[in-house]
């Protein structure tokens, strides 16, 4: 790369040093998923492997000396599966074009649609210089493998429009998170809505819990027992079925995440005649709390709602963090006061006549993502109706 840095690429995580790699996430906040701990779980549970069709390609940035200053957390990948960024009608195109789209680079954390850093770089003078580096790593990675594509998903947007300045295709997609307008209580939230969506919210809160006999905990740290999540692996391996057709946790990540990262873990679960019959599994952020896996062996109405969106709020609030991310898509989370916002992701694409169609596309897509998430934000439930959506 120059005569000051050198990219190497691994295919496990076991030779890098975890303070090392937790030494380049200076950034605050933390987010939970880019840490050594969790990618690592991923890894060595069998989770995220060669096996699975996530072959790690780590990216390292290193001195001559073999110091690590940046990070690009990246897997060769032979399908789609996991990503909740969907490129299947681009591979069908350059398939039915000819092509081979598989094996492909996927640059990001493994079936978690969380934005966050990608380009993992500490503070420093030349950060922008080590992220240039890497990417344009990436895109020699891409031709020293011969692959039809590179893929950042979830990106930071100050990482997102470098890339872009480095060449990458730009692409934005929808999510929907709760913002903590300074809420000291759970009403203080609720009196911020209209009345019919305050009242929904309420009714709701009451179909899920009064009479129902079912009870919330919220569990963290030591609460974290195997008996425990051998419960929410029920509930995970049914509702990965009935979604995708197979989950893709093994039983041995949420052991292992319990064990290195607790502190960053809130489990909420639903108990009735005193067993669990539904859960949803957060990580906690310095400022976010994120929800990203739900499941269930009874249906309840309105438990879901409960479980998901209503204590994630209550425990953002009750803990000062300044927004909750509830995953991958979901309309219907804006009547419970998600609003919509913009992700994005930066795609290299080998192939020049390829790269050139799917740029036209991506004109479009992020025009009609804008003019939606817009759309959307004027009927948000709030009263007083001025929130945004991102920059």
């Amino acid at each position: 790369m120059s005569e000051s840095f050198q990219i190497r690429v691994i295919t496990t995580l076991e030779g890098v040093e975890p303070t090392a790699w937790n030494g380049l996430l200076t950034d605050t906040p933390i987010n939970p998923f880019v840490t050594y701990e969790f990618l690592y779980a991923l890894e060595g549970s069998g989770s995220a492997c060669a096996e699975t069709g996530w072959l790690a390609q780590h990216l390292l940035l290193e001195t001559s000396d073999g110091e690590l200053l940046a990070a690009l957390p990246c897997y060769l990948k032979n399908h789609s599966q996991g990503e909740y960024v969907f490129d299947h009608g681009w591979a069908d195109a350059f398939m039915r074009a000819g092509g081979d789209y598989y094996p492909k680079l996927q640059c990001s954390i493994p079936f978690t649609p969380a934005p966050g850093p990608r380009f993992l770089v500490p503070q420093c003078e030349d950060r922008k210089t080590r992220m240039a580096a890497l990417a344009e790593g990436l895109k020699q990675l891409c031709a020293r493998l011969k692959v039809s594509s590179a893929h950042i998903t979830f990106m930071v947007k100050d990482q997102w429009k470098l890339a872009g300045a480095q060449g990458y295709l730009q692409r934005t997609d929808q999510q929907f998170h709760w913002i903590n307008d300074g809420y000291k209580t759970f009403d203080d939230f609720l009196d911020s809505l209209s009345s019919r969506k305050r009242k929904n919210i309420r009714k709701e809160r009451e179909t899920a819990l009064d009479g129902t006999g079912i009870t919330i905990e919220c569990l963290k740290g030591a609460e974290l027992t195997d008996e425990i999540w051998d419960r929410f692996f029920v509930f995970y391996m049914d509702t990965g079925a009935r979604k995708w057709g197979q989950p893709y946790l093994t039983r041995e990540f949420f052991s292992t995440v319990s064990q290195t990262m607790s502190e960053r873990i809130l489990l909420i679960m639903a108990k009735r005649n005193g067993e669990y019959v539904a859960g949803a599994l957060n990580f906690i952020g310095d400022e976010c709390l994120y929800g990203r896996h739900w499941g269930c062996v009874e249906d309840h109405p309105c438990l879901h709602f409960e479980v998901c969106y209503y204590q994630a709020i209550e425990f953002a609030i009750s803990k000062g963090l300044k927004r909750v991310e509830a995953g991958a898509q979901g309309a219907h989370k804006l009547a419970r006061g998600y609003l919509p916002v913009s992700t994005h992701s930066a795609h290299w694409i080998t192939h020049a006549g390829f790269r050139d169609a799917v740029s036209d596309y991506l004109v479009h897509e992020r025009q009609h993502v804008d003019m939606e998430n817009k759309a959307l934000t004027a009927h948000a439930p709030f009263r007083k109706n001025e929130k945004t959506n991102d920059d």
